[in-house]
Order: structure tokens, then sequence, then C-alpha cells
């Protein structure tokens, strides 16, 4: 036996028909929480910071992974000998 029931109801009729809490207001409250970290992290975001971030000792930093990145390899090209 197979039973099929269709309801036609918006969102908000289910809500209260099922006695659940209006979130709305408090959905919008966390979005624009949200929002604002966002557009404050995307801020701190400008070319010269996350350089800083990613090679800290600027151009020394990038030398010293290239060097590990080919030490590495070396290794490697030894081995197969």
């Amino acid at each position: 036996m197979k039973i099929t029931v269709d309801i036609d109801c918006t969102p908000q009729e289910a809500r209260t028909f099922l006695g659940l809490p209006e979130v709305e207001k408090m959905q919008e409250a966390v979005m624009k929480e949200l929002q604002a970290k966002m557009l404050e992290n995307i801020a701190n975001l400008d070319p010269e910071n996350m350089m800083k971030t990613w090679l800290p000792a600027g151009i020394q930093g990038f030398e010293q992974m290239q060097k590990m990145f080919w030490s590495q390899f070396n290794k490697g090209e030894n081995e197969g000998k």
C-alpha cells in the first residue's frame, strides 16, 4: 500500500503549522554581520600584505623555498643512479 499526500503551503504557513520559531530577523542579523566580516577581510587582502604573509623575509624567503625544492629534486635524481 502506498499513500501520497501533497501539501500546498508557503514556508511561513508550514512553520506556523508545525510551531517552528520565526528566524527571519535572526538570519538577517547574522547575514549583516557575516557581510561586514567578509568586507573587512577583503579590505585586508591588498597585495603588499599578502606578500608579507606568504614570504615573511621577502625575496630571501622565496630563494630558500626554491633551494629546498631543488634539493628535493636532486635527491630523487641521485637515488635513481
